[in-house]
């Protein structure tokens, strides 16, 4: 900001750097037109007086330019006619040069044309042999032409006599490569039907198995199979925690939990529940049956996600296809089936690693927002008890004013009686003072008479 005193008024303002630019123009622009016609009606006068004393002195130049012109008019006139004669003899001596180059000029054309009858006909010489040279390599290209289509015809047949040296020698090998893919293809069938018996084996196995166990047994083995397969991988989880729930004080409880922290934060929960039944049960349960169950128990432990690793319904194509997302009924609840009970763990948790620096963020504002809330708190207590220590102090300032105003008032009313008690005694004193012995005995002649013989004993 620039500072500008009005020269009339003498008030001070302040302008912003555009305007105070924009008037020092004004200024400067006004000053130089002012300036430029100053200097201009000076020049212009200046060139009056100069022009004025150039007339004068062109004139006497004039003058004596005259007299000299006079004397140098003639000096030129004898010098023009030296130069004609000049011009004459130099006339002539061109005339003569002239002649001679011309004739030079001829014997010169002469030689050139001699000299270009000489070269057409080199020229014609040249042409013939070119000719010759060029008839001469087109006899030999049609000899290369025809070796060339001779040496192709050759190796046409050749190569006609090597493709079907290779075509036979692919058959044979593409009978080769049948009979091994047809070898290759009885051993997979046969492998095959190898597996095929063990697994059928192994389900009439599990089937015998289910049919030994009760209804509890079944439910055991799927959490005995689960607990195994997450210990077979538990080197990519260190830092978790998964474990039977075993609390039931809130009166149900789910099979598994588990949880994984980083740096000392937990990221990701689940509560997991394994439903399994034997093929002869009477009463088939589905997953739908074991929902609000799994959701009250997520709720209770504090668990993120809820998982039922179920192998109910085992004809329903909706859970046999994969991880089945439910939370359309629960929040983040799913149904899968055993084999995809690590891939949803590892699934799980690489999504809520994402969070952590979240989470990490949230602790610090959780605990800033502590901090704040303690501190309100605290500034809270203190204004209650300084109010209420303000309250008893004002209350016993006003007390001890009361008692003031009373001592006040008592000692107002023994001043008042002091003052009293002072008036009665001057008037007493007073009193006492007018007192005399002839107002005494006013009215009693025995005092009279008693006091008058007093005073003549005396």
């Amino acid at each position: 900001m620039k500072e500008l005193k009005c020269p009339k008024c003498g008030n001070v303002f302040q302008v912003d750097e555009d305007d105070y630019a924009s008037i020092v123009s004004q200024v400067r622009t006004s000053e130089f037109d002012a300036e430029l016609k100053s200097r201009i009606a000076e020049l212009h006068k200046q060139q009056q007086v100069e022009e004025q004393a150039r007339v004068a002195q062109v004139g006497q130049a004039h003058q004596k330019e005259l007299s000299e012109k006079d004397k140098v008019i003639g000096e030129k006139e004898s010098e023009i006619a030296r130069l004609k004669a000049q011009i004459a003899s130099e006339d002539d001596r061109k005339k003569l040069a002239v002649g001679t180059a011309v004739a030079d000029k001829d014997k010169l054309i002469a030689e050139l044309q001699a000299s270009i009858g000489q070269k057409d006909q080199a020229l014609q010489i040249a042409v013939l042999k070119e000719r010759q040279q060029a008839k001469e390599a087109a006899q030999a290209k049609d000899a290369e032409i025809a070796a060339l289509k001779s040496q192709a015809q050759l190796a046409a047949s050749e190569a006609s006599l090597r493709e079907n040296g290779i075509r036979s020698e692919l058959e044979g090998k593409l009978q080769l490569a049948k009979s091994e893919a047809a070898l290759h293809e009885k051993s997979i069938r046969e492998d095959y039907e190898i597996k095929l018996k063990m697994a059928q084996e192994q389900v009439d196995y599990y089937k015998d198995l289910k049919s030994k166990l009760s209804t509890k047994m079944v439910g055991e083995t799927l959490e005995i199979h689960c607990s195994t397969e997450f210990n077979r991988v538990r080197p990519l989880f260190p830092n978790a925690y998964f474990e039977k729930d075993n609390d039931a004080s809130g009166g149900s409880k789910g099979d598994f939990i588990f949880r994984d922290y980083e740096d000392g934060i937990e990221y990701v929960s689940i509560m997991f529940e394994m439903k399994n039944e034997l093929d002869e049960t009477a009463t088939k349960h589905k997953n739908e049956d074991f929902f609000k169950k799994l959701d009250a128990d997520r709720t209770a432990k504090n668990c993120e996600f809820a998982v039922l690793v179920s192998l109910l319904e085992p004809d329903n194509e909706l859970y046999n296809t994969g991880i089945v997302d439910v939370s359309y009924k629960y929040p983040k609840m799913y149904v899968i089936r055993p084999q995809f009970f690590i891939p949803l763990i590892t699934l799980l948790v690489q999504t809520s690693k994402k969070s952590v620096e979240y989470k990490k963020k949230l602790i610090v504002a959780q605990n800033q927002s502590i901090d704040v809330k303690n501190f309100e708190q605290q500034l809270l207590d203190f204004k209650d008890k300084f109010g209420r220590n303000y309250r008893i102090a004002s209350e016993k300032f006003q007390k001890a004013i009361d008692e003031i105003d009373k001592s006040i008032e008592h000692l107002q009313k023994i001043k008042d009686a002091l003052i009293g008690s002072e008036n009665n005694l001057r008037l007493a004193n007073d009193k006492a003072e007018d007192l005399t012995i002839k107002k005494l005995t006013r009215g009693n002649p025995t005092m009279k008479e008693l006091f008058d013989n007093a005073r003549d004993q005396l």
